[in-house]
C-alpha cells in the first residue's frame, strides 16, 4: 500500500478536476432541489393580482390626469448654459437618486471656483 498507482502529473491533476467538477454538479442540484421543495417559501396568491393591477391603474390615470392639468414649467436657462448641460446635470442628478424637476441651473462664483482655486494651489498658475 506504500506504493502510488500513478506519478504522471497529467493523470492526477484531471483526476482531482473530474471530482471537482462531480461535487460541484452534486452541490448544484442539491440547491435546485431546495428551492423546489423550500418550506419558507411563500404560496402565490393569483386572486389578488388583478386586483393590484386595477389599483396601480387607478393610480397611474390619476396621475396622468393630475400632470395634464398642471401648466408646464419651461426651465430657467441662464445665457450660457445650453439645454444639452441642463439635460445631463437632470440625469446625474437622478442617477444620483433623486427625483424631481431641475426647475433652474445657476453657475455660482465663476471667477473663484473650486476647480479654478485647486489648480492654482497645484502650482498650475502659470497655464491660467
Amino acid at each position: 500500500m506504500g506504493h502510488p498507482v500513478t506519478t504522471n502529473p497529467f493523470i492526477i491533476m484531471m483526476i482531482n478536476m473530474t471530482v471537482v467538477f462531480f461535487v460541484l454538479v452534486a452541490l448544484g442540484g442539491l440547491i435546485h432541489l431546495i428551492h423546489i421543495i423550500d418550506p419558507t417559501k411563500e404560496k402565490e396568491d393569483h386572486s389578488d393580482e388583478s386586483s393590484e393591477a386595477n389599483e396601480q391603474a387607478a393610480i397611474i390615470a390619476k396621475l396622468k390626469e393630475q400632470q395634464a392639468s398642471q401648466p408646464v414649467e419651461e426651465p430657467q436657462v441662464e445665457e450660457g448654459i445650453t439645454p444639452e448641460i441642463i439635460a445631463a446635470i437632470s440625469a446625474a442628478i437622478s442617477a444620483y437618486g433623486f427625483s424631481g424637476q431641475v426647475r433652474a441651473v445657476k453657475i455660482v462664483g465663476r471667477e473663484n471656483s473650486g476647480w479654478k482655486r485647486n489648480a492654482l494651489d497645484n502650482g498650475l498658475r502659470k497655464s491660467i
